[in-house]
């Protein structure tokens, strides 16, 4: 699963990124990768490692939300969610 969102143009802002990233390891846990920085430049990486999909879903889907209500928006978006509670 993967979520990409951008702020929008403005003149005044160069625009940021910020990149969620879903993916199970070898153990069987999952690990949520966060990217956020300038566009076109490195960004800073994080990694939140989850016991079970469900729990790494919900955590995604809060940063999404957080990023949203500060103006980003999504522009390209991979996979399903599953209904979290």
């Amino acid at each position: 699963m993967r979520i990409y969102m951008q702020t929008k143009y403005s003149p005044e802002q160069p625009l940021r990124f910020y990149h969620l990233h879903l993916q199970p390891d070898l153990l069987g846990g999952w690990t949520l990768v966060r990217e956020t920085g300038l566009q076109g430049a490195r960004g800073k990486v994080t990694k939140e490692y989850f016991q079970d999909r469900e729990n790494a879903e919900r955590r995604l889907v809060e940063r999404r939300d957080t990023q949203l209500a500060k103006g980003y928006r999504v522009v390209y978006r991979e996979g399903i969610l599953r209904e979290v509670e």
